[in-house]
């Protein structure tokens, strides 16, 4: 009789800490619907493996953004950016499936998913991650617009080695401010986001021109910045 009460109480208590989990992650997520983040856990841990150097980032806001931007991370990482509620159910089953089957967990993270990651999690393919980032994305999509969202996603992705954020990213590579850049220097910038620390915008190789003429072509099959402009402006 004891011991079932220990365990009822024990239940009890596990409920109440996890109410208050999600009640403190719901706060964080309306919080920063408003309030642009001060950081981002990417940028925490870069500080913490890198401590002789520091990490670059300037926000902006999504006004002050050349449009060509969001087209080009669209066009590269997530085409139905603006039509689905945050997970591609189709890429997700698809990765479960090579899961079971022995493959490593790879990614079919939208762009949502991208900024559920860099905003409050860390780097891994392990299936607790994925968990966990498919219902911050859920709550992102809840309580953010998706203008909000690509404005958080832009001024925390990793665009070089410490770089952060696509302001400090144009000055960096191109010497002009995030509102001057051009169609062929956003598709640069979109084309090193699978490994910024290793692939160079400002340099590219003949791989990231290879990705910067199927981003165009991408973005023009979209319609050029008339597919963003309604949604962002």
């Amino acid at each position: 009789m004891a011991r079932t009460s220990a365990v009822k109480t024990l239940a009890r208590w596990l409920g109440y800490g996890l109410a208050g989990v999600l009640v403190l992650v719901v706060a964080v997520l309306i919080t920063f619907r408003f309030v642009d983040p001060p950081t981002s856990s990417f940028m925490l841990q870069d500080d913490w493996q890198h401590s002789h150097r520091d990490t670059r980032q300037i926000w902006v806001d999504i006004e002050a953004i050349s449009l060509w931007m969001p087209l080009a991370v669209i066009a590269s990482e997530d085409q139905r950016f603006f039509s689905h509620w945050g997970l591609d159910l189709n890429a997700i089953r698809s990765a479960v499936t090579d899961y079971r089957n022995g493959d490593s967990l790879r990614g079919a993270s939208t762009l949502s998913q991208q900024t559920a990651k860099n905003l409050f999690l860390w780097n891994g393919r392990q299936m607790v991650r994925k968990v966990i980032e498919a219902g911050l994305t859920l709550g992102l999509e809840m309580f953010w617009s998706k203008r909000r969202i690509m404005e958080v996603y832009l001024n925390i992705a990793e665009f070089g080695d410490g770089i952060y954020g696509v302001e400090a990213a144009s000055r960096h590579f191109f010497g002009v401010s995030a509102s001057q850049l051009s169609a062929t220097q956003a598709a640069r910038l979109a084309a090193v986001l699978p490994n910024p620390k290793r692939l160079n915008a400002g340099q590219p190789s003949a791989y990231i021109w290879q990705r910067v003429h199927w981003i165009i072509g991408q973005m023009n099959q979209l319609g050029g910045v008339y597919h963003v402009r309604p949604h962002l402006r």
